[in-house]
């Protein structure tokens, strides 16, 4: 029995060991970017059979460890500012793809520290190509994963097809005493708003919309454009009437609202701008009025208040250049150009397993799949039980250091205990030894 102790003694040294290795690991790793703690599992040994039927009368041989279990609570998420870094909330891992120490395939990691490599691909620090679900030229996006690469291409222009104004006109104001004039649009009609818009090789022009009471809750609108930005020779220095049209505002309040938009009659403008672009229809939306089935208030209104323009937007644009990426709440990686646009290029693919803890370290922040953590589940953030993204931030490793440190007593007190049953029992030896003298 005196040996026995001699050898629990050390089988608890070594065990104590180990222990302090895993928190030394933790301690170490506690600036690791989506690092997870570990601990020691400490389990008794037998030095017999648990079938021998006299288990229980019997001491132990000892204690071992018996697994090292991984810590999956969430990190502390800190804002960075940096476009490309992003943040799991929740369970789920991002899925990176590349070789690691002579392996190649799909890894997993909560280090969101994300680049733009030479070639274009999102990676992290170590090459690995973060991987997502391509996005469609329909806006929906692919079934598949495979890596998410920013085009290097600038985007071509895209001809204005469709303006929006919201805006108020003033019921109280009167027809204008002159009569409507193109050439004097100024004191003809009651007011007017200007907006940029773009023909199919992105050159941009100016479409002045003006509106004109012509009587109680009815206004004519008219586009125009200058003639010397036509094709045609003989309008230079003259306004072009590009289209024109009638709103017509509610005045009965059973009908809905009074001052929405009753109807609209005619809403396009068509011109040839000067250049070789070919010519154009801009539809102009004026809100969905009460007739068209709407309320006839998201748009253009008549109440008695100053006339303005809440907000107007055209859909056309000038070519632009790549000039970097952001990724949103969603884990949709945008390609962000330089005249404005924001393109979705991928959505990032979130692996989610039925036993996190069954995944097997590969070193770098990653983890592999085994057959204890079950195949990978992909899809995308917030979706299945998986974390939200948070972008421009990381999550910082769970390593808690008061309890870290807090272990590390415990377990030197336990390493120095174990000694002492070590020394007893050799004392204990060494006094049968001399009972032959």
């Amino acid at each position: 029995m005196v040996l026995k102790a001699m050898y629990s003694g050390v089988s608890g040294l070594r065990a104590e060991g180990e222990a302090l290795g895993v928190i030394g690991d933790n301690i170490a790793n506690v600036n690791s970017t989506g690092f997870k703690a570990q601990r020691a599992l400490f389990q008794d040994v037998l030095g017999h059979s648990i079938l021998a039927g006299s288990g229980s009368s019997l001491p132990g041989s000892g204690v071992k460890i018996g697994d090292i279990q991984q810590l999956f609570e969430q990190g502390t998420v800190s804002s960075t500012g940096v476009g490309t870094d992003v943040a799991l909330n929740g369970d789920g891992f991002f899925t990176v793809q590349g070789a690691v120490n002579g392996v190649t395939g799909n890894f997993f990691t909560r280090a969101g520290t994300f680049v733009l490599d030479k070639d274009g691909y999102l990676s992290n620090p170590d090459g690995l190509k973060a991987q997502g679900y391509a996005a469609n030229g329909d806006g929906t996006f692919a079934a598949s994963i495979s890596s998410i690469k920013a085009p290097t291409a600038a985007i071509p222009p895209r001809a204005t097809t469709e303006a929006t104004i919201v805006a108020n006109l003033d019921s109280t104001e009167a027809t204008p005493l002159l009569a409507w004039d193109a050439q004097d649009p100024a004191n003809t009609a009651n007011f007017s708003t200007t907006m940029t818009v773009y023909d199919e090789f992105g050159a941009d022009h100016t479409l002045d919309v003006y509106f004109r009471k012509t009587a109680d809750n009815t206004y004519d609108w008219y586009g125009i454009v200058a003639g010397g930005d036509t094709n045609d020779p003989a309008a230079a220095g003259t306004n072009v009437v590009a289209g024109t049209g009638t709103l017509v505002f509610n005045n009965d309040p059973a009908a809905g609202t009074v001052g929405a938009l009753q109807s609209v009659s005619a809403n396009a403008a068509t011109v040839n701008f000067a250049g070789i672009a070919a010519a154009q229809t801009i539809d102009i939306n004026f809100g969905t009025s009460i007739a068209a089935g709407g309320t006839g208030l998201d748009g253009v209104s008549q109440f008695a208040s100053p006339e303005n323009v809440s907000a107007q937007s055209q859909d056309g644009y000038a070519s632009g250049d790549f000039s970097g990426i952001s990724i949103d709440g969603e884990g949709v990686v945008m390609g962000l150009y330089t005249n404005g646009q924001k393109l979705a290029l991928s959505q990032m693919a979130i692996a989610k397993f039925r036993s996190n803890d069954g995944l097997g370290r590969a070193g770098q922040s990653l983890w592999i799949d085994t057959r204890d953590s079950g195949s990978a589940a992909y899809g995308t953030a917030g979706s299945g039980g998986r974390g939200s993204t948070s972008s421009g931030a990381l999550e910082a490793s769970n390593v808690d250091l008061a309890n870290e440190f807090v272990g590390l007593i415990q377990h030197q007190r336990s390493y120095s205990a174990n000694s002492k049953v070590i020394t007893t029992a050799d004392e204990m030896l060494q006094e049968l030894i001399n009972i032959k003298r």
